[in-house]
C-alpha cells in the first residue's frame, strides 16, 4: 500500500520544457519573498502577504519539516532558464482511501499569462494519475480569481460546481469555485 511518506519524503525533481519542479530549499528565500511579499499574487490564497524576509524563511522551514515527515509538502517551480523561483505546485490534500487529491498553485505576477502554471499542472496530474494511483484531481478557487479558473480548464478539468461560503479566509467566508478531472479524461 502506497504511503505518504513513500512520496514526500524523496520529492523526485520533474522536468519540463521551462521548468523544473523540485523541492524548497532555504536558498529560495529571496525568490520566494519576491511573490510572497506581492499583494496581488496572496489575493487569491489563503496565506497571508509575506511581511518580512523572515516570514518566507518561517515558511520555508515549515515546507522542510514535511518534507522530513513524509507529509504533503509543496514543488517548487524554477525556471531552468534563470534558476529563479517563480511559484509552487502541489496537492494541498490527498485521500488515499478514496484515491483523490488536490491541486493547489501560485506563481509569481510577472509570468501570469504564461502558461506556466498549466505546464507545471499537467506534469503534477500526469504525477498524481501514474505515481499516487489517484483517480481524481481537484482544484478549487475563490469565484473571482479567473486566472486560477482558466488554468483549470486548461487542464481539462470540469467545472463542477460553486461551494458557496465555503472557506473562511481573509476575513470573511469565500465562495468557491471546484473544478476536477478524473484519471480516464486525464488519459
Amino acid at each position: 500500500m502506497l504511503e505518504m511518506k513513500d512520496i514526500f519524503m524523496n520529492l523526485p525533481t520533474i522536468e519540463t520544457n521551462r521548468l523544473l519542479l523540485r523541492k524548497i530549499t532555504i536558498e529560495d528565500a529571496e525568490d520566494m519573498f519576491q511573490y510572497g511579499s506581492d499583494e496581488e499574487v496572496s489575493r487569491f490564497v489563503t496565506w497571508d502577504t509575506h511581511q518580512t524576509l523572515e516570514d518566507t524563511k518561517e515558511f520555508i522551514q515549515f515546507v522542510l519539516t514535511k518534507y522530513e515527515n513524509g507529509d504533503l509538502a509543496p514543488w517548487g517551480i524554477v525556471r531552468k532558464e534563470t534558476n529563479e523561483l517563480i511559484g509552487t505546485i502541489d496537492f494541498v490534500s490527498w485521500h488515499l482511501n478514496h484515491k483523490t487529491a488536490e491541486l493547489g498553485y501560485v506563481i509569481a505576477k510577472k509570468y501570469w499569462g504564461q502558461g506556466i502554471a498549466t505546464e507545471a499542472g499537467k506534469e503534477i496530474l500526469n504525477y498524481g494519475f501514474k505515481n499516487m494511483n489517484l483517480v481524481r484531481i481537484q482544484a478549487r478557487c475563490f469565484v473571482e480569481n479567473g486566472g486560477s479558473e482558466r488554468v483549470m480548464k486548461k487542464l481539462g478539468m470540469s467545472y463542477e460546481g460553486t461551494l458557496r461560503k465555503s472557506m473562511f479566509a481573509k476575513g470573511k467566508h469565500r465562495d468557491l469555485n471546484v473544478y476536477a478531472i478524473l484519471k480516464e479524461e486525464f488519459e
